[in-house]
């Protein structure tokens, strides 16, 4: 099978052979993921220009809906992150205007960016999910909200922003930084390997296990080096296939269209047991060091190919 047949194959979109769309690569914006979003951009908008698109990047600001209407894209790929462009609002704008657009739709990117709503999601779902509640800043900083060892996180950001590891046997709570929300997630902590998997259509591609020497945090994430990603994954099948599975139950669940990508700890003296499902991000990063693309790859699809089947799966009411 060639790399390009392998691109058609899956999902209800493929590289179209007719005249392509103009595209706007929508990116950066507001959020403390500014920097992941840029790049991503810029990646994204070189790839699409390769695979032959006419391709404009736009910094997301206040002026964003007159500069869609005034540039009258084809499609809109949006390489945001964090809030306001992967939580359903940038989404609801582009279904205002009637401009098909990449990834998740409103409903779905808003359930996703809400750890709280996505957990409820997965359990109707039956799937494995840690302990966790919501609290506010002050409580968190007051006393223990659960025993030790817990994790304190926003319940509405990503790329591991804002995250505080609260060990066993610790005797203070976390005093969380001024710029957190009023309102946080405590999770209980889980132990074990770090594991992922993209959703692309209908397709959950492969495993991804991520090496680091301590918590996957944002420069593990982003800068070279940070981690090491042993893919596909070096696990029991049984492992294997349930992240597939998960992955796809997940993105399901949520609605998620387009490309998804969702995350978990596996404790491995527990079996299938100890597999838990962490999060789904409908906007994955695509950087040079990210686990989507570099998980299409190994399945056949090349960068390129990627972002250019987004672009062809683009529509509204999504």
């Amino acid at each position: 099978m060639t790399r390009r047949s392998a691109a058609r194959e899956w999902g209800s979109a493929g590289m179209s052979s007719g005249t392509h769309p103009k595209v706007v690569v929508v990116m950066g914006g507001p959020s403390a993921e500014r920097e992941v979003s840029l790049s991503t951009g810029r990646e994204c908008a070189a790839a699409l220009r390769q695979a032959g698109y006419e391709v404009i990047e736009v910094d997301a600001g206040p002026d964003l809906p007159q500069r869609l209407r005034d540039l009258a894209p084809g499609v809109v790929f949006n390489a945001l992150h964090g809030p306001r462009g992967e939580d359903g609002c940038i989404q609801g704008l582009l279904e205002w205007l009637r401009i098909p657009y990449t990834h998740s739709g409103v409903l779905a990117s808003a359930l996703a960016m809400d750890k709280e709503a996505t957990k409820t999601a997965f359990r109707a779902e039956g799937l494995p999910v840690a302990e966790s509640r919501l609290a506010t800043k002050a409580e968190v900083m007051a006393a223990h909200v659960m025993p030790p060892p817990y994790v304190v996180k926003p319940y509405n950001e990503g790329s591991s922003v804002g995250v505080y590891i609260v060990p066993e046997g610790a005797h203070q709570p976390p005093q969380l930084a001024q710029d957190m929300p009023a309102t946080v997630m405590v999770e209980a902590y889980l132990p074990g390997r770090e594991l992922t998997t993209t959703v692309l259509g209908d397709r959950a591609l492969t495993v991804t296990d991520i090496v680091t020497n301590g918590w996957y945090d944002y420069d593990a994430k982003y800068k070279t080096g940070g981690s090491r990603h042993v893919v596909p994954a070096e696990i029991p099948q049984e492992i294997f296939e349930a992240c597939l599975d998960y992955a796809l139950r997940a993105h399901r669940a949520l609605g998620c269209r387009g490309l998804s990508r969702t995350d978990f700890r596996w404790d491995e003296g527990r079996g299938l047991d100890g597999l838990v499902l962490l999060e789904t991000n409908t906007q994955p990063g695509m950087t040079p060091t990210s686990l989507a693309p570099e998980q299409a790859a190994k399945v056949g699809i090349s960068f390129p190919e990627l972002c250019g089947w987004l672009v062809e799966d683009a529509s509204c009411d999504r």
